[in-house]
């Protein structure tokens, strides 16, 4: 079985179709098809099905699909790891992480790597916590910034805690007089902007609320944090967000649940059968160093609180 033989089937898999993965491969169809059926035989069953001109996987295919996946992000991860020079001169450190970090601390945690590493290539995927475990979890990315506890227990990630944050009801600043606390209840028929399904804090805000006794009212649903964030400015409604995204936007106001209150935990996770590079371990150590640096300054946003470990 080779490397190249698994990256046609993951491309005829993707496309669903010979002609435009062997496009996207830069190969000729024909000698596409040539090395999956070489595959195909090797493994002793077809990978796919081709009735009427249908490309699709067959249960053999299907089980194969996340393995080869896998061991091609290992591959690259092994090229990219022996090509690293000393002194991290050149690398690649591919990072994934929530909006609300990629719109709050995580800038600033970016820029004073990459002001050290200048030949690291960077590339951050931005998305919730489920999304960022099962693309962690197929070997796409070194590093995930993810909120605990996850939905499902993956064994196959190491997970440490680095931050909790307070979750805030947010609203436009001159909707009325600030509250030193909201409870939840009184939530309770106001109009709310929900984010899109799948995302972590749409399940936070429908629990907080159901567990109060009510289904919250919706005027707006769908979107990620910056299109919620302006629906809430354009007074559309409430949302439920975490404190560190209103650093810098004096439009919207940040009110505490009643103690209690709800809170979160971010960890900074990576597989466990696979020792991150030297360049996403130089990235762990710059993020934890400046997180440290900004908790002993007093310069956290306002209700995020960093985890210190014994």
């Amino acid at each position: 079985m080779q490397l190249q033989q698994l990256a046609y089937f993951v491309a005829v898999a993707e496309a669903r179709h010979f002609t435009q993965a062997a496009e996207r491969m830069r190969v000729a169809q024909p000698s596409l098809s040539k090395q999956i059926k070489a595959l195909e035989a090797e493994l002793g069953a077809p990978l796919f099905s081709r009735a009427r001109g249908n490309v699709t996987l067959t249960p053999a295919g299907e089980a194969l699909l996340p393995l080869a996946r896998r061991m091609l992000a290992d591959a690259e991860t092994a090229r990219r790891e022996v090509g690293e020079l000393a002194g991290l001169r050149r690398g690649r450190v591919r990072l994934g992480a929530t909006p609300s970090l990629c719109a709050g601390l995580l800038a600033d945690a970016l820029a004073r790597f990459h002001r050290a590493y200048q030949g690291i290539e960077l590339l951050v995927e931005e998305g919730g916590s489920r999304d960022l475990v099962r693309v962690l979890a197929r070997g796409q990315l070194d590093l995930a910034l993810i909120i605990l506890p996850l939905q499902s227990d993956d064994p196959a990630l190491v997970t440490e805690e680095i931050l909790r944050e307070n979750l805030v009801v947010v609203s436009p600043s001159l909707s009325h007089a600030r509250k030193p606390y909201i409870r939840i209840e009184e939530l309770r028929g106001q109009p709310m902007v929900m984010f899109r399904r799948g995302y972590d804090l749409r399940e936070a805000t429908l629990n907080a609320c159901r567990q109060a006794g009510f289904e919250p009212r919706l005027a707006v649903e769908g979107g990620e944090m910056d299109a919620v964030l302006r629906f809430v400015e354009a007074g559309l409604g409430i949302a439920l967000v975490p404190s560190m995204v209103l650093d810098g936007r004096p439009g919207l106001t940040g009110t505490p649940l009643a103690p209690p209150g709800l809170r979160r935990t971010i960890a900074i996770a990576h597989r466990k059968d696979v020792e991150p590079t030297r360049a996403a371990q130089a990235f762990r150590a710059t993020l934890l160093f400046f997180l440290a640096e900004a908790a002993h300054e007093g310069s956290l946003p306002e209700g995020v609180e960093l985890i210190t470990t014994a």
